[in-house]
């Protein structure tokens, strides 16, 4: 058996396919999903605090704040703003709150959280960040929260876009 070749260098019968096919991924997580204009975005999952499905009735509207904002939840003891991440970045659909639960993603830097609404989460995805590109054809209003896209479908120019999580965080437009 030791002078059989194939026992010596692992090649042979014994290895369990599983083994075999067992790939690491590439690039870097992140989390997808889409806003109420059917516009698709990317979040990277390192400034990800949590995905919650939060019901409307638990987040709390507040009166005369920013149309943007709207209202707070309740996560283990810690108040959060929400906000509809869609009209933020100049989209004219407002998200449909008359359903059973809200998707909302919580992003998080320097012990300052946010809640983005967002009309419909896609998944985790491992996206290779040098694939990036510049973005092109973005409204001015969403310029600033972009760090790049990636090219979904060159033919019908679909793209992803990487938002930028703490430029998001500390916008002054949240205060407007």
């Amino acid at each position: 058996m030791v002078g059989n070749p194939d026992f010596l260098t692992g090649v042979g019968q014994d290895q369990a396919p599983e083994f075999q096919e067992l790939e690491s991924p590439e690039g870097e997580l992140h989390l997808r999903f889409f806003v109420p204009s059917k516009s698709e975005f990317a979040l990277s999952a390192t400034g990800i605090r949590e995905v919650l499905s939060q019901s409307p009735d638990q987040i709390t509207p507040i009166p005369n704040v920013s149309p943007l904002l709207l209202g707070t939840i309740n996560i283990r003891g810690r108040v959060i703003w929400v906000a509809d991440l869609g009209q933020f970045l100049g989209d004219g659909v407002p998200l449909n709150t008359d359903r059973a639960e809200i998707p909302v993603i919580a992003i998080e830097d320097q012990d300052t959280m946010l809640g983005l609404a967002v009309d419909r989460i896609v998944g985790m995805d491992w996206l290779d960040v040098e694939e990036i590109q510049r973005p092109t054809n973005v409204p001015d209003i969403m310029e600033p929260f972009i760090r790049g896209e990636w090219a979904i479908d060159p033919e019908t120019n679909k793209c992803l876009r990487l938002l930028n999580q703490v430029a998001l965080l500390r916008s002054a437009r949240w205060a407007a």
